[in-house]
């Protein structure tokens, strides 16, 4: 049997990512802009092994649904033509943080199980292969292969290439993500039923795509400067022009509960009384908020204080991919 062993970190969507422009292939519509984020990690570690006739998933020590099966084992699969490898694997993915809520955890899972699965097979892949190919089976695991602020740019119907590359590394700007978790459950409609549905049924499906660069443009240029309240007004646009678009599909994917508004709230308020911290959320109730390092704790203590806020975690800009202990990943270099 041959074994290794991935982790990866979630990452949080700055200027978002909704509606793909090539289903077959897994292409976002939109560019996006990410954060990594440190300690939302996963482990996922895969072995080959001779003696199965399937491959074979575990999350969290139990057998996943067929669902989350047929997508790893597209992804193995594509793997395997490349490597020349025949036996099928065992994975097991750990999450140290909530499954399928809304807290990114199919991007650092995806990105896990590329880099593990590769090495396994033998193969060294570069950064940007493992990109394009764990893009493949989620476009959010694309930029968990990267730490710190990272880009991926709207596909081309077609290019099966597409991967995502590094902006800044971690230590470029101290900032921190604060999440209001406002659930531990998985999410109702899973992303990618989401945008599908979405593309399908929102009148207001175009405008957003057609809005959405823009708005990462925004993002990045507030990158460029290390400007908080540029990159926090047009993440706050980016996010609320998402789910809005996502609301008005028929019938409409709400995603927000009333903690989500609480939250929302509180920020607002803590902006009013000098703070400057901005939210996010993605295709779930969380509200992410992005402050300087400085004032994570206020941030995090005004959260934990909102009615149905159940805990905060606190995230700092996080590493890439690392196989076996060594980094794949990097931000730079």
């Amino acid at each position: 049997m041959s074994s290794a062993k991935a982790v990866a970190r979630a990452n949080i969507a700055l200027a978002k990512y909704w509606g793909k422009c090539d289903v077959a292939l897994n292409l976002p519509a939109v560019p996006s802009i990410s954060l990594t984020l440190e300690p939302l990690t996963t482990e996922t570690t895969v072995t080959l092994d001779a003696a199965l006739t399937a491959d074979l998933l575990l999350l969290g020590g139990k057998l996943a649904g067929a669902s989350e099966t047929r997508r790893a084992a597209k992804l193995l699969a594509g793997l395997r033509e490349r490597s020349g490898e025949r036996r099928f694997a065992r994975i097991e993915s750990v999450n140290h943080f909530p499954t399928a809520s809304g807290l990114a955890s199919s991007a650092s899972g995806f990105a896990a199980l590329a880099g593990a699965a590769q090495a396994a097979m033998g193969m060294a892949l570069r950064p940007s292969e493992l990109s394009a190919i764990a893009r493949q089976a989620s476009a959010s695991a694309a930029r968990s292969v990267y730490g710190g602020f990272v880009e991926l740019p709207a596909g081309v119907p077609g290019d099966p290439d597409l991967a995502a590359s590094p902006l800044y590394p971690p230590a470029y700007w101290d900032v921190c993500i604060v999440v209001a978790v406002a659930d531990e459950g998985p999410k109702e409609t899973g992303s990618t039923d989401g945008m599908e549905h979405t593309r399908n049924t929102s009148p207001y499906y175009d405008a957003w795509v057609n809005a959405a660069p823009a708005l990462a443009n925004d993002v990045k240029r507030g990158l460029d400067s290390r400007d908080l309240s540029r990159v926090g007004e047009a993440m706050e646009q980016s996010t609320l022009a998402f789910h809005a678009c996502a609301m008005a599909a028929a019938p409409g994917l709400v995603y927000l509960q009333p903690v989500t508004l609480a939250a929302l709230a509180t920020v607002k308020r803590l902006r009013k009384e000098g703070v400057p911290v901005y939210a996010t959320m993605d295709a779930g109730p969380h509200v992410k908020a992005l402050c300087a390092a400085e004032d994570a704790a206020r941030v995090a203590k005004a959260l934990e204080a909102t009615p149905g806020v159940l805990r905060t975690i606190r995230a700092t800009p996080g590493a890439g991919l690392t196989v076996d202990g060594v980094p794949v990943g990097r931000a730079h270099g």
